[in-house]
């Protein structure tokens, strides 16, 4: 955080949710646009629809911090990028080690000043999936790469194009490697990409800004290689991982909500398990209505790449299934650091159990408040769900890692009848 002060979110549980919610634009479409626009070396980016999050404005200090022009004008929810000049290779430790989309910079310093210096990685302890790939692939693009104790520097005289593999579809690193790819000369393919939503959208974006990138979605993409790209205007897409979470919150308190700028086909397989824990889903055009009103029933959960369960939904649906009438099984399979949410909801009255990578949630449980910790933006996310419907205050500390994700959450629930506040906290 870049201030001394830290909050926490204080939730008294009990209001079934009901009203209106607007989607916030995708965080995961977002970060990688900001430093996209970083590729543009005249002109001014203008990106719409940006979530006003902790990790934006991370994303823009960083920019900033290597000589971009930004304004984020939050009101309007609205970006301004003039990156005619880049000044700076370093990508500062302060920022960084708040903020794992730091590599996401690489590309646009590697191609306008030959050089990226990367002083540390930060975001959320998800266990040993590193940011290996993300430097093989630019290594195969032409580019060296020096680690370091404290420090990563990429350096390359001019990118080439590459036959590229991803050993696991990343999103960050499909889009990341498109970025590099989109201005070294000849052709690059990438095999095995990522086939979310926001990968697509950042591939739109890109489009817009002249690149040539052809197979988004298919899970091999085409990049021929052009000499510059222009800077453009965009509105970024709505975030599906916070319109799940909404989803969930009428799941967990038995409401009824409609989603403004929510998409069902972005949900992927999310939504047939909330469909099979018997949470009601209508599409109106662009509002999509979740309502909830019967026993949740139990599921069984395996993470996996889109259109698969979400691992960023992991969490909130583990919250969910304590209320659920029997066992419910969920299986990680993406980031092996992601059970940190079970003591602290055994901490509410839950009976979670963790073994290897499998979680059983034994339900249903009554939740009680309790003083509960948010070890990372998913955890902390879950645990103010399980305050909605736990009996008496929970509160949940520190309340920065929710803020990385989810803009004005305690605004948007309040609105909705949610008995809930941010305030300082002393931790």
């Amino acid at each position: 955080m870049t201030s001394g002060l830290q909050t926490c979110y204080r939730v008294t549980g009990g209001n079934p949710l009901q009203g209106t919610v607007f989607v916030q634009g995708a965080k995961n479409a977002a970060l990688k646009m900001i430093a996209a626009s970083l590729l543009a070396e005249k002109g001014r980016t203008v990106l719409r629809n940006v979530p006003v999050i902790e990790d934006v404005r991370r994303a823009v200090e960083l920019a900033q911090a290597v000589g971009a022009v930004v304004k984020f004008h939050e009101a309007e929810r609205t970006l301004v990028v003039d990156a005619s000049e880049l000044t700076s290779p370093v990508l500062p430790g302060e920022i960084t080690r708040q903020f794992r989309g730091s590599v996401l910079f690489i590309p646009a310093l590697l191609h306008r000043l030959g050089e990226a210096v990367l002083e540390a990685v930060g975001g959320c302890n998800l266990g040993s999936r590193q940011l290996d790939f993300h430097y093989r692939g630019f290594a195969r693009l032409g580019a060296t790469v020096e680690e370091g104790e404290s420090q990563i520097r990429v350096k390359a005289d001019g990118l080439r194009g590459a036959h590229l593999y991803l050993d696991t579809p990343s999103h960050t690193g499909t889009e990341n490697l498109i970025m590099a790819a989109s201005l070294a000369p000849g052709v690059t393919i990438i095999d095995n990409t990522a086939q979310e939503p926001e990968v697509q959208d950042v591939i739109a974006f890109l489009s817009k800004m002249g690149a040539r990138i052809s197979g988004g979605g298919t899970g091999f993409i085409t990049v021929e290689g052009v000499s510059q790209l222009a800077a453009v205007e965009h509105t970024v897409m709505p975030d599906r991982i916070d319109a799940a979470v909404f989803a969930m919150a009428a799941a967990i308190t038995g409401g009824e909500i409609s989603l403004v700028g929510a998409s069902l086909e972005h949900m992927g397989v999310v939504r047939w398990k909330l469909e099979q824990m018997g949470v009601e889903f209508a599409t109106q055009g662009a509002v999509l209505q979740v309502r909830q009103d019967k026993q949740l029933r139990p599921i069984n959960v395996i993470t996996s790449p889109y259109p698969g369960f979400a691992t960023d939904l992991q969490s909130p649906i583990m919250a969910v299934s304590c209320l659920a009438d029997g066992t419910s099984y969920i299986r990680e399979t993406i980031f092996d650091g992601r059970y940190t949410l079970a003591g602290e909801l055994n901490k509410m009255g839950a009976k979670v159990e963790v073994a290897d990578n499998l979680a059983l949630v034994h339900g249903p449980t009554p939740l009680h408040g309790a003083e509960v910790t948010a070890h990372d933006l998913r955890t902390g996310i879950a645990l103010v769900l399980a305050g909605l419907a736990a009996e008496g205050e929970t509160v949940v500390s520190p309340g920065y890692p929710i803020d990385r994700g989810h803009a004005a959450v305690a605004t948007r629930l309040a609105a909705l009848g949610a008995d809930i506040s941010v305030e300082d906290w002393n931790g």
